[in-house]
């Protein structure tokens, strides 16, 4: 499945660097990581995806295997490979897939606050049926769409970015794979058991948040067998959506991990 896809560069850039590939988390979008993406385009070629059923990319059922097989496509399409994968959450299993099963079309990987293993997504099983279940009147507006949302989501700022995957006014409707994504919330919150010798050994990045609890030292062993090369930094204020709590701090991170090759 090929995947919609932002890509900025510098005109007539130097692409003898590999190019720099945005993976957004559950229920986001390629735009997520625009802040990060223009900042890095200023000297690289990049690349943000709509991960299937999300942004405007098409629709389907969802493993990890299947997302990382999309993603392989799509970047071999635009003569992307090989490239660093930066992921977040959902994006950042994504990318752990990708590297594990085509190395050779990794060259290194930056994994936000996520790890490689059964677990994350504490809320959103239960919560992505609940959205797929709201049945729509035939108009809203934004306010009304906050107070529909309000039904199954108390949290201001999830309500806010679940809005952008609702077109509102007449006939409102998501714009996402909602039922999909549903269907798949078991396979999104699992991990694929990985067979003995799998490994990636690229240098790998892991940015947890200090206040999140999506890595924890119950993950360390099976971050070192699967990515023996990866190092792990804490930012301490931020909590899972670390690069949008502490964009700074993550950005920061993001711009040595590339200047060290």
């Amino acid at each position: 499945m090929l995947l919609n896809t932002i890509e900025l560069g510098p005109e007539n850039g130097d692409r003898s660097q590999p190019p720099v590939v945005f993976l957004h988390g559950l229920f986001g979008r390629a735009r997520n990581f625009g802040f990060f993406q223009r900042r890095i385009a200023a000297t690289r070629r990049t690349l943000a995806l709509d991960l299937r059923n999300h942004g405007n990319s098409p629709h389907g059922m969802m493993d990890y295997p299947t997302l990382a097989g999309d993603v392989r496509e799509t970047l071999a399409a635009h003569d992307a490979l090989t490239a660093t994968i930066i992921g977040h959450s959902m994006g950042g299993k994504v990318a752990m897939m990708l590297a594990l099963t085509f190395p050779a079309d990794v060259h290194s990987l930056l994994i936000a606050d996520i790890a490689p293993g059964k677990g994350g997504f504490s809320q959103s099983q239960s919560l992505a049926g609940k959205m797929a279940d709201l049945r729509f009147p035939d108009f809203l507006d934004r306010a009304a769409t906050d107070a529909l949302l309000g039904k199954v989501i108390s949290e201001k700022p999830v309500r806010d970015l679940m809005m952008m995957n609702i077109d509102m006014g007449e006939h409102p409707h998501w714009n996402i794979g909602i039922q999909e994504i549903a269907a798949s919330m078991p396979a999104i919150v699992g991990w694929p058991e990985m067979g003995d010798g799998i490994h990636y050994d690229g240098p790998t990045l892991f940015v947890a948040g200090g206040r999140s609890h999506y890595i924890t030292p119950d993950n360390y062993p099976a971050m070192r067998r699967l990515f023996p090369n990866y190092r792990l930094e804490i930012i301490p204020d931020a909590g899972h959506w670390v690069h949008a709590q502490a964009p700074a701090a993550f950005l920061e991170l993001l711009v040595n991990f590339l200047s060290e090759g």
